[in-house]
């Protein structure tokens, strides 16, 4: 049992499914309370009786209130998971770039409006973003996906660098392919980039145990994108070169 969550109020949303059913699974195992979100209710309510947790459904950008009061008042964990896998390029509807925006990084925004007044007071509290490998590398054929991905994990490391003296403690779990609907959504491109290394929703659950244990900001379930992040920060040109032959390769598929 990881001490630092027994008995620990938890909320995991979009989790009728996926990363985030996985996380809610591991958290009740682990001995917490557990709040399950999903803007599928029937999703949320299956996930919530298979582990003995309670379902609160609807937009995870509105539901940190109501998610409070069913755990009595206290939130110490927030899995900010909800995410859309947006495909397009630079000439995808404002729609698309305005809806990928509020989800993937304003609904991280907002949660953290109303949990960080009572963490700082108290001196505890801990912030789990689920962004993806997209968020430190890119993805093709997905630009608003990549983008506003970028855009989770710098508010996540923005809160980490500004709260973490006052008792805050911040993950940013950032892998690659995972086996899940949204992977499958991510059609031709997916196929060549994340399915031939994807991995299954629980080993990302282990990962971020592990991180939570070690007190580790960055949690990386696929271990090789830390090669790749470093080839981006020092190498640019080379790492943007290989990436667009990935883009040649691609369209030539299509």
């Amino acid at each position: 049992m990881v001490e630092a969550v027994q008995d620990a109020g938890v909320v995991v949303t979009g989790a009728g499914g996926g990363i985030g059913a996985a996380l809610a699974r591991r958290f009740a195992a682990e001995g917490a309370r557990v709040v399950v979100n999903d803007l599928d209710a029937a999703k949320a309510k299956a996930v919530a009786e298979e582990i003995g947790a309670i379902a609160v459904p609807g937009d995870a950008s509105t539901i940190v209130a109501e998610a409070r009061d069913a755990l009595g008042g206290t939130i110490d964990v927030y899995c900010a998971n909800a995410g859309l896998p947006s495909a397009g390029s630079e000439s995808a509807d404002e729609k698309v770039w305005a809806l990928a925006w509020d989800v993937n990084v304003m609904a991280h925004v907002r949660a953290a409006q109303e949990l960080l007044p009572a963490w700082l007071e108290r001196g505890s509290g801990r912030f789990v973003s689920t962004v993806s490998a997209a968020g430190l590398l890119t993805m093709i054929g997905a630009a608003p996906y990549s983008v506003t991905k970028h855009g989770a994990y710098a508010f996540a490391e923005w809160l980490s660098l500004t709260y973490r003296h006052r008792g805050v403690k911040v993950h940013a779990i950032c892998p690659q392919g995972v086996r899940t609907d949204m992977l499958d959504a991510t059609g031709s491109a997916g196929d060549l980039v994340l399915q031939p290394t994807a991995i299954e929703p629980e080993t990302v659950a282990d990962a971020l145990f592990a991180g939570i244990e070690e007190d580790r900001f960055l949690i990386l379930p696929h271990p090789e994108v830390a090669g790749y992040y470093q080839v981006r920060a020092a190498e640019p040109d080379r790492w943007l070169t290989n990436m667009n032959h990935l883009q040649q390769k691609w369209e030539a598929t299509r």
